[in-house]
């Protein structure tokens, strides 16, 4: 029973990543059963099985999103000792998962997803706010141990943060990927830790592990 619960859990993951990636690749319009099931590599029916509508792949996606924002967070606090190397790991796995998921920015950006159901445009802000809310919670961290300034406000800096990633994700969906969203955030990094951190960052950029 266990490895079965698995192997639907498994398929469940394939099919809203699917859904992800042609979401991204073509729109909400080529978001159907058929191409879904066709990425996958198995029949409609099958997805079926799993999601009973396109509404429900579109909730999976949603799922997925605040599964990724929550390993993120565990990850960076796993690898980094300090929050100004755990908020520069964020904001690098935020932008390596748009660029491997190019789905992303258009969940975020298309309203008419969102738009038409309330339901599921409340569970974006729930998954989005609690995202927030942990990065908030490690830039207070910074602040009790006297790494980031006192008067940065937590919740602007963690949308300044992830502000950083935003408009170079339009850019690099826009120019087909020519441009460099990674290079993007190593060139921003520093001049957002100087904008928080008390005492100049010189390498901060980097993140430490020690």
């Amino acid at each position: 029973m266990r490895a079965r619960k698995l192997d639907t859990l498994k398929r469940k993951g394939q099919i809203a990543r699917a859904a992800l990636d042609l979401l991204g690749r073509d729109g909400l319009e080529s978001l159907s059963i058929a191409a879904v099931a066709e990425k996958v590599g198995i029949v409609p029916s099958a997805v079926y099985r799993h999601f009973a509508s396109k509404d429900a792949i579109l909730d999976a996606i949603l799922d997925l999103l605040n599964t990724f924002f929550k390993d993120i967070v565990t990850d960076s606090r796993n690898q980094y000792p300090d929050p100004l190397g755990r908020l520069c790991e964020i904001i690098r796995r935020h932008a390596k998962f748009l660029t491997e998921n190019q789905g992303l920015p258009a969940i975020v950006a298309a309203e008419i997803i969102f738009g038409e159901q309330p339901k599921r445009k409340a569970r974006f802000h729930k998954v989005f706010t609690a995202y927030l809310e942990d990065i908030e919670t490690i830039i207070r961290e910074g602040q009790a141990g006297g790494l980031i300034r006192p008067d940065v406000s937590p919740r602007a800096a963690s949308l300044l943060l992830l502000g950083i990633d935003a408009p170079a994700a339009a850019l690099w969906k826009a120019s087909d990927g020519a441009y460099d969203m990674l290079a993007h955030v190593e060139e921003a990094l520093p001049i957002y830790l100087a904008g928080i951190s008390v005492r100049p960052q010189t390498d901060g950029s980097k993140g430490s592990s020690s």
